[in-house]
């Protein structure tokens, strides 16, 4: 393909609308919905960063549209997430809300330039167990997020680690300000969880915040609100860069990027599989999530990730192209435009209890079930990564856990590679004890190929072996020297070697590698009978004159 029909194809087209015709109605209605869900997330997940509630809002509508517009999924809906507030409250705590701006810039960058590399499937490299522990490890930290706000304690001056700020605010919190605080949580929970009882469509988070807001401010309860928000976007600003500071910053970039791409391409994988919209596209999708995480630190915002409940919401509205995620950005505008003086009355307390119940549903109980109850493997991986995610740091579970499930799948090759002496088809004929017959199966490479191959090689009192290859399914250079060295240290013993149906590309590689120099062609057969048949004329003593009759095949 050529670069520049490879760049065309990361770029937006007409395609991307051509269901529009037929679909603006139940696009606008989805758009329309998704926005009035994703209201009060943005605002929680912006406070809960650190960030404010203005900065989620920003990138909500500005990531939203980018991503929605420049993106590889016809339905996905983007803006800030949970998994991205865990990466990003140290980020804030360690240096600063200016940091914010940086981060979105470096990362975008770094997602942008992932998605021109073509880096995009690489997200098929993530194992389910991993996929499943470090949900369930957002979940918890995004829980203990919460807790300062849930009893009345300010977040600013707590430690970076979520558990610990969870239990300095436990204690130092009184029972007025926890009271208060936790009765408002109270509410928003029930609220959430009775209104899919009610009706389906019933916006639960929206209505409890609203109920909270409402009886907060009449009431005048002494508990802390958002604040005054802006009442428009800000303009775009580029913000102070210089060398210390991209030195301190591009670690945790390089984290945030990272999350960006993994939640990006899970949530856009998962929605295709949900919808008849087609495809996604990998690499346009990661070009798009890091121009729009770009575009959000320019006006305020934070880093922005495909969001799993909210292109859920969408698919489920009946959503069919980009334009309802364009709407769902225009209606925070809108919010943003001419409610913003209510929305400062929103009470912290309130935004916990929401992001409270979202961790608790982000955590799917029959997949957790299903990969404990898979293998003993599956289960170590899903904890090991939960554990280090709660304790350590995502992305540095996320690769510990690839890690770990590649040892594991080596160790599983490995186990299944072997070598089998089998008895010889047919009559028995003189000089049968002298031939060795081995069935070889598995994978011949590099952690396997020596320990294999030993027990050929130490075999005694036979003048043939006869070596079946038709079940070796990998074969790596390691294997194919493994296997010269075993050819040749048995012809020096005296030992004839025959191979029996060994596939034509390792017969390609066997031959680079210099493996099958002492063997001629005669000695290569295609079918064992013939294999059998050679390896008798040479143990047979009045045949071995004769060794050179066979049927050989390439």
């Amino acid at each position: 393909m050529r670069p520049g029909s490879a760049l065309r194809g990361l770029l937006p087209g007409r395609d991307d609308y051509a269901a529009l015709r037929t679909s603006w109605r139940t696009d606008l209605l989805a758009g329309v919905t998704v926005g009035v869900v994703a209201l009060p997330l943005a605002l929680a997940f912006g406070v809960s960063s650190g960030a404010g509630a203005a900065a989620g809002l920003v990138t909500a509508i500005v990531a939203g549209v980018v991503a929605a517009v420049l993106g590889g999924s016809h339905v996905q809906v983007s803006g800030p997430t949970g998994a991205m507030v865990v990466v990003l409250a140290p980020i804030v705590a360690t240096h600063g809300t200016p940091a914010v701006a940086v981060v979105c810039l470096l990362a975008g960058a770094l997602v942008v330039a992932a998605g021109v590399l073509r880096l995009g499937r690489l997200v098929g490299m993530v194992p389910w167990p991993v996929i499943e522990g470090f949900t369930l490890g957002i979940a918890v930290i995004i829980l203990l997020q919460q807790v300062p706000a849930a009893v009345g304690v300010p977040a600013a001056g707590h430690d970076a680690n979520a558990a610990v700020a969870a239990v300095q605010a436990l204690g130092e919190t009184t029972a007025r300000d926890a009271l208060w605080s936790v009765g408002v949580v109270a509410v928003v929970v029930a609220v959430m969880l009775l209104a899919p009882r009610v009706h389906r469509a019933v916006p639960g988070s929206l209505v409890a915040i609203a109920l909270v807001t409402v009886v907060t401010a009449v009431a005048h309860l002494p508990v802390a609100t958002i604040g005054a928000l802006p009442a428009g976007l800000p303009a775009p600003a580029w913000p102070d860069v210089d060398l210390t500071t991209l030195a301190q910053l591009g670690g945790p970039a390089v984290t945030v990027a990272a999350l960006a791409a993994i939640e990006s391409l899970l949530s856009a994988r998962v929605a295709a599989s949900h919808s008849d919209t087609g495809p996604y596209d990998a690499d346009r999708e990661l070009v798009g999530q890091g121009l729009a995480s770009v575009a959000s630190g320019l006006f305020g915002g934070m880093p922005a990730t495909g969001a799993i409940a909210r292109t859920a919401v969408n698919v489920s509205s009946g959503a069919r192209t980009r334009v309802a995620a364009v709407v769902h950005a225009c209606v925070l505008l809108v919010v943003v435009g001419s409610l913003g003086g209510v929305v400062a009355h929103v009470p912290l307390a309130g935004l916990a209890g929401v992001l409270m119940v979202t961790a608790v549903r982000m955590v799917s109980v029959r997949g957790v079930r299903l990969v404990v109850r898979s293998t003993r493997a599956a289960a170590a991986l899903f904890t090991l990564t939960a554990l280090i995610t709660i304790s350590v740091d995502l992305v540095y579970a996320v690769g510990i856990g690839i890690a770990v499930a590649a040892a594991l799948s080596l160790r599983t090759m490995v186990r299944a590679a072997g070598v089998h002496r089998e008895e010889l088809p047919g009559p028995r004929a003189a000089g049968d004890e002298r031939i060795a017959l081995f069935r070889v199966e598995g994978a011949l490479f590099f952690a396997a190929a020596e320990r294999v191959l030993d027990r050929v090689a130490s075999i005694e009192g036979v003048s043939v072996v006869v070596l079946r290859l038709s079940q070796v399914q990998i074969l790596d250079a390691t294997g194919a020297q493994v296997l010269g060295e075993l050819v040749t240290g048995l012809h020096r013993r005296g030992i004839a070697v025959l191979i029996k149906g060994i596939q034509p590309d390792h017969l390609g590689l066997a031959r680079r590698v210099g493996a099958l120099e002492a063997l001629g062609d005669d000695h290569l057969f295609a079918g064992l009978d013939d294999a059998v048949a050679h390896a008798r004329a040479i143990a047979a003593p009045a045949a071995r004159p004769a060794a050179t009759v066979g049927s050989p095949t390439a």
